[in-house]
């Protein structure tokens, strides 16, 4: 049996049947690769079955103290039944992309049983008509709770369902799974108490722990090399309520010429030329609306503080940081420059302070406060009151740069799926795997009920950047035409970046 902290709570106690707080992703499989040229439905059952015991995600579920007085429990689930997690449907013809993301946004809409192990599998087969992907391809819809998972220990269960090669064998667990008897409500009671008296002396190590980072964050600012803030957050159509029904889709790029592009700005890394690709789609989305603010929209980028012993451990270990995305800048090469200083900028501010020590703070959040705020802050639409912290989340997960495969099938791409929920109504996840990325969202269908426009702006941004950063034309056929009709906007230069006057 083992606690969750204070923010994988947070994630059960934010859910509500509008804004469900799994994680999952869109991995896409050519069962050419395996040992007999297919892959059964009862061949992948077996596949997991064999690697349940390289996660400890697979077959545990939440334990809950009577009346939230303690944060809940994770135990292994005495119940657990593997078809349950994992299902099996076909798409109708022709499988193309779009009935792809379709069927995607559907599951992805609804809750995860809370009664039972917090994750889902879905099998796609049909996948007949996606340019890039063999025809007879099989797509694994994921959905695994937040609670459960953040990043890197959400890389560490597609480590245990992958192998390097097509036949790779497993090796079978050291002992037989056996599940654990469920705590009673007097033994959870028991325990909350028991943390409630040590609580004092553990959050007065954690205050220690932190005077120093608070200490070098008051210096720094003081000298002016930290900056406090970024000022104020814009709130746009993304930044509300939400519905309960949600659009996904995505871009695959080739990772070298994404990583050739950082090279025109020096230091800049891959994670800044992505945030300035989704900074200039999010620009010509909103502009085309007439929605753009005048000032930069900003993201929050998760940090992973998990340590080496900690992989393969459930729950969350991340702080965060946010970044301007320059979507008041209308050249591609100005928003990278931009990108990159002010992303230098957080994480000094980060540093300063120190990840760990900010989130574990969380620890400290009485739980039937937590609950509490989570339900009247959605209670009382406050989202559309208070002032937004930041316009969307990108999260950047990386993968290896060698050919996975899953049961003998290889694993041809993969798309981020992530929560939208009251003020925050899009996430930008980001794969990379065997030399190509993929830039995804996931969003409200009442904010984005166009995602194909959405998915294009983010083409067109790529294809933007690309010609600012290495001097090569666009790809995409008419596009030249398609922007020539566009309004022309006059343009002022400020500390040599150009931004629009009337945005």
């Amino acid at each position: 049996m083992e606690q969750l902290s204070g923010m994988d709570s947070a994630f059960l106690y934010m859910e509500t049947a509008k804004t469900p707080m799994h994680i999952g992703g869109i991995a896409i499989y050519d069962p050419s690769t395996a040992p007999n040229g297919f892959v059964r439905f009862k061949d992948i059952l077996r596949f997991i079955e064999e690697r349940l015991h390289l996660a400890k995600s697979f077959r545990r579920k939440v334990v809950t103290p009577p009346l939230n007085i303690d944060y809940p429990y994770w135990v292994e689930d005495s119940d657990f039944d593997l078809e349950y997690h994992v299902r099996h449907i076909a798409l109708p013809q022709p499988g193309d992309w779009r009935q792809l993301c379709i069927q995607a946004a559907r599951l992805h809409s609804r809750m995860l049983d809370l009664k039972k192990p917090l994750w889902e599998f879905t099998v796609v087969e049909g996948l007949n008509k996606i340019p890039g992907v063999p025809k007879g391809s099989y797509a694994i819809i994921s959905k695994i709770h937040h609670a459960a998972i953040d990043g890197v220990s959400g890389v560490d269960i597609a480590t245990a369902l992958h192998s390097p090669s097509p036949d790779t064998a497993i090796a079978p667990p050291e002992k037989p799974w056996l599940p654990e008897r469920t705590p009673s409500s007097v033994e959870l009671i028991a325990r909350a108490q028991l943390n409630t008296i040590a609580l004092p002396l553990r959050f007065g190590r954690q205050v220690a722990k932190t005077l120093p980072g608070l200490a070098r964050l008051v210096q720094g600012v003081a000298r002016g090399t930290l900056r406090s803030g970024f000022g104020s957050v814009p709130r746009t159509r993304f930044n509300g309520s939400v519905g309960s029904h949600r659009v996904v889709g995505g871009c695959d790029f080739d990772l070298a010429t994404v990583k050739e592009m950082r090279l025109k700005v020096p230091g800049a890394t891959v994670n800044d030329v992505v945030v300035a690709i989704v900074g200039g789609a999010m620009r010509h989305y909103l502009k085309g609306k007439s929605e753009l603010p005048s000032e930069s929209m900003v993201a929050m980028a998760p940090i992973s503080v998990r340590t080496a012993g900690e992989r393969n451990t459930l729950g969350n270990q991340v702080s965060a940081m946010t970044i301007p995305i320059g979507t008041h800048i209308a050249d591609p090469l100005a928003r990278l420059t931009f990108a990159h200083d002010e992303a230098e900028a957080s994480k000094a501010l980060t540093k300063a302070v120190g990840a760990r020590e900010l989130s574990d703070y969380s620890k400290f959040t009485p739980s039937m406060l937590t609950g509490l705020a989570a339900r009247l802050y959605v209670g009382l639409g406050l989202a559309n009151r208070v002032a937004p912290m930041f316009n969307t989340v990108i999260t950047n997960i990386p993968g290896p740069p060698v050919p996975l495969y899953m049961n003998g099938a290889r694993l041809v791409t993969q798309y981020g799926l992530g929560p939208v929920f009251e003020g925050m109504g899009i996430i930008h996840p980001v794969f990379s795997n065997c030399g190509r990325i993929t830039i995804s969202f996931t969003s409200d269908r009442d904010i984005m009920p166009d995602p194909e426009h959405y998915q294009d702006c983010i083409q067109e941004s790529f294809e933007e950047m690309k010609a600012a950063t290495l001097g090569k034309p666009r790809e995409r056929a008419g596009e030249t035409k398609k922007r020539s009709r566009k309004k022309k906007v006059s343009l002022a230069t400020v500390d040599g970046t150009k931004v629009d006057n009337a945005a």
